[in-house]
């Protein structure tokens, strides 16, 4: 199956810099109980604003809603990094490349000011605007001029994950961070394991909602069908009405299904694709929902072709 990596890389994106709160917010009583949804002891505390945008957007994922409170956010915890790299991340969704080349630095400034008194989230968010900025450039320069200077920025991200790492090498967050990161690299990028980011997320990462998705996508790219099936429908365990992950798991079936030229299990992918498409007009961006529909549609035709030719 032809899946449009570009699309695939801005999600993975916002699921990486997102995951700096992430869904374990759904198991709490309330926004005001979940300052840090990561960690039992030696909380760090993240902006009720904040923490509302990621929990409309990988609860419910509803990219619509979680953007008004992440405007909101903006503008009353002007402190918190992870703010801009969501902005940044939106904004790469929407090719809105000036939006995204101001929140990208944004983010490295205030996570180099939060250095001073938190050094772990500090050091983790200042990797995450170099990140952003390597992807302001690839997007505007293309990938032949681009690809130098991003090099150069992807050391400057290793450098500050490592110093990350330093302080905390098994802290959740900064776990599910980096084995997001190395998913996108090991696509993109020769050199990066995929077997290595899975591993991560399966033993350090949390929370399980976020760290099970991120490992059913490297099967996915892997076309390991079995064990993204099985990593999936544990996310859906956390977040049983979150529209992409019918749709990732659509993308699951719909590879298994041509592998084996098998149509019971690309019909099954055509039921998930209806579940993601009955909530996308109301909750996804432009953009996903016509990969989405696109994706549907190619494999409505698939199985047509194939009931014809059984015929």
């Amino acid at each position: 199956m032809r899946i449009d990596h570009r699309i695939s890389f801005s999600r993975r994106m916002v699921q990486a810099i997102a995951s700096a709160v992430a869904i374990a917010t759904c198991l709490v009583a309330s926004p005001s109980d979940a300052k840090d949804p990561f960690r039992t002891t030696n909380p760090h505390e993240i902006g009720d604003a904040t923490e509302m945008a990621f929990r409309t957007l990988f609860e419910q994922g509803n990219y619509q809603q979680a953007d008004l409170y992440l405007d909101e956010a903006e503008k009353v915890e002007t402190n918190e990094p992870l703010v801009y790299a969501m902005q940044a991340a939106f904004a790469y969704l929407n090719e809105d490349w000036a939006s995204l080349a101001g929140y990208a630095t944004q983010t490295r400034e205030t996570a180099q000011q939060l250095t001073t008194t938190n050094q772990l989230r500090g050091h983790l968010y200042t990797g995450v605007g170099h990140f952003l900025e390597g992807a302001h450039i690839i997007s505007t320069e293309g990938t032949i001029k681009g690809t130098p200077k991003a090099l150069r920025k992807l050391r400057l991200v290793l450098q500050n994950i490592n110093a990350a790492a330093e302080i905390s090498p098994t802290d959740p967050e900064l776990n599910l961070i980096k084995g997001f990161m190395d998913l996108m690299l090991a696509v993109n990028l020769p050199f990066a394991e995929i077997d290595d980011a899975i591993a991560r997320l399966e033993n350090y990462a949390g929370p399980n909602y976020l760290a099970y998705r991120g490992i059913a996508v490297g099967y996915r790219d892997t076309k390991q069908h079995q064990k993204a099936l099985a990593a999936v429908n544990r996310a859906l365990e956390f977040t049983p009405n979150n529209p992409e992950l019918f749709y990732l798991k659509a993308q699951v079936l719909v590879q298994q299904g041509l592998d084996q030229k098998n149509i019971g299990v690309l019909q099954q992918a055509q039921e998930n694709f209806s579940q993601a498409l009955a909530q996308a007009p109301d909750k996804f961006p432009p953009g996903l929902k016509k990969q989405l529909q696109r994706e549907s549609d190619r494999n409505t035709r698939r199985i047509q072709e194939m009931l014809a030719n059984a015929g």
